[in-house]
């Protein structure tokens, strides 16, 4: 993501070259509790209208070659399956809950890559909910899609969404 992050906004918006920075950070596995710790610690600058985050995850890896094979029969076809099973963790997410989330991850397995970046975005809300209760946080998934619409055990899929964070 930095790459591209990179190539797009120094190739498009050359004229904003050394008007901002951009600090990568990587955030591996964290226990529900140090994903508070860090949403504590990045807060502050969440709620600096200067600054601008970018967290980058995909969804559901599925299949064989994955190991990741859920498949809930009644929704359909996998990719159906895939989909709702998707759409449920990206609705916790605009609800902003991070307990939940947690929760769904580990009732359901879903291979959410930045599970826990998206873990540490949750916590820094919850936090500047309690020490900013004038503003207003609205997150709303804006895309979603699948590499491939899976409809046998031996296809495989990554689902792909993006979300987006507004604080008023």
């Amino acid at each position: 993501m930095l790459s591209f992050l990179s190539k797009s906004y120094f190739t498009w918006c050359s004229s904003y070259q050394g008007k901002f920075s951009v600090v990568p950070i990587l955030v591996g596995y964290l226990t529900p509790e140090r994903e508070a710790v860090y949403g504590q610690i990045f807060s502050r600058y969440l709620s600096n209208s200067e600054n601008f985050f970018v967290i980058s995850s995909d969804f559901c890896h599925w299949g064989k070659r994955f190991q990741y094979t859920y498949y809930d029969q009644s929704k359909g076809a996998i990719w159906q399956s895939i989909q709702a099973l998707d759409e449920t963790g990206m609705e916790l997410i605009e609800r902003l809950a991070p307990s939940e989330f947690t929760s769904y991850l580990e009732q359901y397995g879903n291979t959410i890559c930045g599970r826990h970046p998206i873990g540490v975005l949750l916590q820094i809300v919850t936090y500047l909910r309690r020490n900013m209760p004038n503003n207003n946080f609205n997150m709303k998934f804006v895309r979603y899609a699948q590499s491939e619409h899976c409809h046998n055990m031996n296809q495989s899929s990554v689902s792909y969404a993006a979300g987006v964070l507004q604080i008023s």
